[in-house]
């Protein structure tokens, strides 16, 4: 365990162990005609080549009252995650959406509307599920934390057009070794936040990129999401995700100002494509 590493070191250990990793047809048990069928053949990076800079919206209550909307809008890609709306808030929020995480329980659970809400239809979804650390991916598809591949097929039936990955577990725990590498803590084996996966897809995608309201602003309050009145500090300080130690090394890659945390909850990082590594980050 350190956190003795330097910002840079830091940047390439998450450029070289972290790489963009979606499933694909063939990938374990993913074989036969519907994985075939539904299963995108069209690489995210290619989706989405050249982005310069790109925007990481979290859904944190801090956002309310922001008026980052213009500023949001202004950013070649915009991310949202699970089921932040932008319709009545975008002077805060902005209201472009190119990419949407969402997590498994949203897709399995009846009562988020994920088949038939058109909160969904807008840009590329991404589902994760929580996967058991480091088992392979037969023991991950017979043993889902949250059941959603029927209902993932399901959605790619009635929307064909639009693009639905599924990311590799390989990747949010390859992102939690680093988080647990450079905690002087130990972290508990829960995996990272969709807004922590998130910005390392970004990473992978983006030349610049810049997080709104991960780190919180002068805002920070114990109301959870910007669109509901529901008060939790679990919210802000993590409960199941290791969400502390997240911000810590988020703060720690930021390449933008303690001024722009505070005022704008705004934290700016390096593309992966902009991260000159000398010497090879260690491997797993």
């Amino acid at each position: 365990m350190s956190a003795k590493l330097s910002q840079q070191e830091l940047l390439c250990e998450l450029k070289t162990r972290v790489p963009l990793t979606m499933i694909k047809a063939g990938d374990g048990p993913f074989k036969g005609e519907d994985w075939q069928k539904y299963l995108p053949t069209e690489d995210l990076n290619k989706k989405f080549e050249n982005l310069k800079r790109c925007a990481v919206v979290s859904s944190a209550g801090s956002l309310k009252n922001a008026t980052l909307g213009a500023e949001i809008d202004d950013h070649d890609a915009v991310m949202r995650f699970n089921a932040a709306p932008t319709d009545g808030y975008s002077i805060d929020v902005g209201k472009k959406t190119s990419i949407r995480i969402i997590n498994s329980q949203l897709v399995h659970d009846e009562k988020h509307n994920f088949l038939t809400d058109p909160l969904y239809q807008t840009g590329v979804l991404i589902v994760w599920d929580p996967a058991p650390y480091k088992q392979d991916l037969q023991h991950w598809y017979s043993n889902p934390d949250y059941s959603f591949f029927e209902r993932y097929m399901e959605y790619r039936k009635k929307h064909p057009e639009q693009l639905f990955y599924i990311t590799n577990p390989v990747m949010q725990w390859n992102l939690w070794d680093i988080i647990q590498e450079n905690s002087l803590e130990k972290v508990q084996r829960n995996p990272p936040s969709s807004g922590m996966q998130g910005i390392a897809l970004m990473m992978s995608l983006c030349g610049e990129v810049n997080v709104y309201e991960f780190l919180p602003s002068k805002r920070q309050s114990d109301i959870c999401y910007y669109y509901q009145q529901f008060n939790d500090r679990a919210c802000t300080m993590g409960a199941y995700h290791p969400l502390m130690y997240e911000k810590n090394l988020v703060k720690r890659m930021n390449q933008g100002t303690d001024h722009d945390i505070f005022h704008y909850g705004r934290v700016t990082l390096p593309g992966f494509r902009n991260i000159h590594c000398l010497a090879k980050a260690r491997q797993t």
